[in-house]
């Protein structure tokens, strides 16, 4: 806005008292200041507002007003409540430095003032900043983007001065303007936003953490306006859609702003769906190798197609020594939704390697998906040791560790009716070792699957452990087993407050160490050996045979 409007504006009490020929300015901005030297708080093109406190006599305009022009303010305005008329010598300051000088009626607020330049010149930006977000669009849509979503972000931030982040629904952060959100903020903000799009409440949904309020779009794919993805289910795509994070509270702003954020939000979708385009290679690659492992082809073709992914998937290091398979799978509830898209996309984003970021990280993984199941196929560099053997299985992926750090907000997403089960087989040198590795990968997957929780994963490790056999228990023998073994406890333990369930387990964590158990549970081992000793009786089993002590251990882990 110009300063002529303001002048122009009966409600803010303007009277011009020089600088006329300077009326055509831009008002970037307004500051109320009573310091002496305010260049420190000063960028250029505002509105200053003075009370005069710093003018302790005629000498002390000259300087002030020398400070305001240097720093390329557009104007200075003086209210007349404290100290009456504007004195001449600042009006004489302000003609000699072509500074425009009004003065303020006594009866006008300098928040008056102040609320009006920041709505004229916020609507302004936000019409400016829709304008370009249009154009960037239509561009990016016709040919190659062209900076990603930094780029809009960084609009964001200079225009709106709206501080805004892209996260996946990990918590990962792929893009952001301004410092970096740290891990732990962008995992809670990732939760909030699945369980929100899981209860259906609208958006955007707003959060606050540490006094700090941010508010959450979603970015959906294919989600231009109008388009298909609105009439997705949205277990389909709440563990895939990325979200716009800003640091504001969206509950107040007008529908202009709304509508901005919104085409925004569909600007980034595009890069998405560029992103998501990249990976056809990989993903057919995967479905190659895959198809040659499970039906059987020799090691030789399988090793051929390795040889044509390892520079696909590790640009410039040649073929990969070692392979390892990841298997994921997604169940809903209600069966009616595949859940093999959803597992592949997420297995694609858990995958991502950690130290990466943006909406290009290096991906070192191929995902195939086939059913319910998705498949993952990720190459190991050589890492060479002291002697120059090589230890590629020191780049294996860990199964607890995938998990580590999503599995919060990955639980938010599947709420009360989905589960994601995965396992990971250990790292193999050859195409002979493939069918075995998808084969230990899907085992794995399998005791994930046999434990309690939303997000579960198994390792190859634990493949040599009495684990393996559990989930393949039938159900009706598990219950049977246990409740023989356990149930005499509960109901003891019920009636008389006992804890003779965590007795026991502590006592079998401890080998049978009676001192150590002792300690761990604070009680006296004579008290200790009472309690073991009741629970023999109850069971008719005795604690110091091993035979006993695995048939406890087993129900336990089964229960």
């Amino acid at each position: 806005m110009r300063l002529r409007a303001l002048l122009e504006t009966e409600a803010l009490g303007l009277r011009l008292l020089g600088g006329e020929e300077e009326l055509d300015r831009t008002v970037r901005g307004v500051m109320t200041t009573d310091l002496r030297d305010p260049s420190r708080y000063l960028a250029g093109g505002e509105l200053v507002l003075t009370g005069l406190a710093w003018r302790r006599n005629s000498a002390d305009s000259e300087p002030f007003v020398r400070i305001l022009a240097g720093a390329g303010v557009a104007g200075l305005a003086a209210g007349e409540a404290e100290l009456g008329p504007i004195p001449d010598d600042l009006v004489e300051a302000c003609r000699r430095n072509r500074l425009p000088l009004f003065a303020v009626n006594e009866d006008v607020a300098f928040a008056t003032i102040t609320e009006y330049v920041v709505r004229q010149v916020s609507g302004e930006r936000a019409g400016d900043l829709a304008a370009v977000v249009d154009r960037h669009r239509r561009l990016m849509t016709s040919g190659p983007a062209g900076g990603g979503p930094d780029v809009v972000l960084d609009l964001l931030t200079t225009d709106l001065d709206l501080r805004a982040w892209v996260l996946s629904p990990t918590g990962r952060q792929i893009a952001g303007a301004g410092e970096p959100l740290s891990p732990a903020v962008c995992a809670t903000l990732a939760g909030e936003h699945l369980a929100a799009v899981r209860t259906g409440r609208r958006g955007p949904h707003r959060i606050s953490i540490q006094g700090i309020t941010y508010s959450l779009f979603p970015i959906r794919q294919g989600a231009r306006a109008g388009g298909p993805a609105a009439a997705r289910d949205v277990r389909e795509s709440v563990l895939s859609d990325w979200l716009l994070a800003v640091e504001a509270d969206a509950g107040d702003w007008p529908a202009e702003r709304l509508d901005l954020l919104q085409g925004v939000t569909q600007l980034i979708a595009v890069e998405r769906d560029r992103r998501d385009a990249a990976r056809t290679v990989r993903r057919r690659l995967a479905q190659e190798v895959l198809e040659l492992v499970q039906t059987g082809a020799p090691p030789a073709e399988i090793a051929a197609r390795l040889r044509v992914a390892a520079p696909v998937l590790l640009p410039g290091l040649g073929a990969a020594p070692h392979w390892q398979v990841v298997v994921a799978r997604v169940d809903w509830e209600n069966g009616d939704i595949p859940g093999g898209p959803v597992a592949q996309t997420l297995l694609e984003e858990i995958l991502v390697d950690p130290s990466a970021s943006g909406p290009e990280p290096s991906d070192r993984i191929a995902v195939a998906h086939a059913g319910d199941e998705a498949i993952a196929l990720v190459p190991l560099p050589a890492l060479p040791g002291d002697g120059g053997e090589d230890k590629g299985p020191d780049a294996a992926l860990h199964a607890d560790a995938l998990l580590a750090t999503v599995r919060d907000p990955l639980a938010a997403g599947l709420a009360d009716d989905g589960r994601l089960t995965l396992g990971v087989s250990a790292a193999v040198h050859s195409a002979e070792g493939l069918r075995g590795a998808l084969e230990e990968a899907r085992h794995a997957r399998r005791v994930a699957a046999a434990r309690p929780g939303r997000v579960c994963a198994a390792g190859h490790h634990e493949l040599a452990s009495h684990v393996l056999l559990l989930p393949f228990v039938p159900d009706d023998v598990r219950r049977a087993f246990t409740a023989r073994l356990l149930d005499p406890l509960r109901d003891y333990d019920r009636r008389h407050r006992a804890e003779l369930i965590p007795t026991l387990e502590a006592f079998l964590d401890c080998d049978g160490s009676w001192t150590r158990c002792a300690t761990r549970l604070h009680l006296h081992v004579n008290t200790l050996r009472y309690r073991v000793g009741r629970i023999e009786q109850l069971t008719s089993r005795d604690l110091s045979r091993l035979e006993d002590k695995l048939d406890f251990f087993l129900a336990l882990r089964m229960s």
